[in-house]
């Protein structure tokens, strides 16, 4: 569900690293009110924002329609007493800079020129927040709470289909953060030489502790049991390529650099694996399709229901 909400957003800042410092900014003009929507009024500065935003993103679409469904959105975000802090906000701007290799101050220019600006970007990443919580809170109602009744239903929904109960793997982890705060990002080379010669040594979770204390501000976290389809997906991947005693390679996070280390592992087989196995073939099938369906129909009773006037 994040993945679909957030893809314009990272489209965005790939096409952002492409632009020069030089991009045409669309000339300054008086603004006027185009639509009001439940009192809202959206105007033509904003329209032209956007529309500025879809070039940036080399996307087709209606900036007035884009801007008529945002404003319904953060009129549900407010029905729904969804609140999404400035703070919330800036990490969000400052994590995308980050990804695409700016500083918050850059991504401020390149936004600026391009005609976008930081404020409109940030009122979309505000409003894509507050509506992923919405649409989160939609999908739990109407998938019963979780899309299963029961692991004994998992179970044998999965024997009707001619398959035995599934094992998978279930693992004990270890995490190891070298933190890097935001003001000290200039450092995180140092840091990720650091990490990598800590992850050379590393041969099981029993002396993880004790390489760190000659560390500054190195995290060891004892993640505990893990099954396969709980794994985060960024690690997943890597995580399960490892034999017990191997460490993920170092990856850059908004913590710092960090890795996670395999302390043991073995495969298990009860109702609960089922469920988890049973939910995580269904998501990868059908997830992407099912937000895509519930986003679409969702915006289409907001607007049913809302005051749309044309000026």
């Amino acid at each position: 569900m994040r993945k679909h909400l957030f893809s314009a957003g990272l489209a965005l800042l790939v096409a952002a690293t492409s632009l020069s410092i030089t991009a045409y900014a669309p000339p300054a003009q008086a603004s006027e009110i185009k639509y009001i929507v439940n009192d809202v009024p959206i105007t033509s500065f904003d329209i032209q924002r956007r529309a500025a935003f879809l070039k940036l993103q080399k996307r087709k679409g209606d900036a007035g329609q884009e801007m008529i469904e945002q404003t319904l959105r953060v009129a549900e975000m407010k029905r729904l007493n969804i609140r999404i802090s400035d703070k919330q906000v800036d990490d969000a701007y400052a994590r995308f800079a980050g990804s695409n290799k700016l500083k918050p101050a850059q991504m401020d220019q390149i936004l600026g020129q391009a005609g976008v600006t930081s404020s409109h970007f940030k009122d979309y990443i505000r409003a894509q927040m507050g509506w992923n919580q919405a649409l989160g809170a939609r999908f739990r109602s109407a998938d019963g709470g979780g899309g299963m009744s029961s692991e004994q239903d998992a179970v044998r929904r999965m024997l009707q289909q001619g398959g035995a109960k599934p094992s998978a793997t279930e693992y004990m982890l270890q995490q190891v953060i070298f933190v890097v705060p935001a003001s000290e990002r200039g450092t995180i080379g140092k840091r990720k030489r650091e990490a990598d010669a800590m992850r050379g040594r590393f041969n099981g979770c029993e002396q993880t502790r004790e390489f760190a204390k000659g560390l500054l501000d190195v995290t060891v976290r004892d993640l505990g049991r893990v099954i396969a389809p709980q794994l985060p997906p960024e690690w997943a991947d890597e995580i399960k390529k490892l034999k017990v005693g191997g460490a993920t390679p170092v990856r850059e996070t908004d913590r710092g650099v960090e890795f996670i280390g395999v302390c043991s592992s073995r495969e298990v087989s009860d109702d609960k694996v089922a469920q988890m196995v049973f939910q995580a073939e269904g998501a990868g099938k059908q997830g992407d399709a099912k937000a895509e369906e519930l986003n679409k129909k969702y915006i289409e009773e907001l607007r049913a229901k809302a005051r749309i006037v044309t000026r």
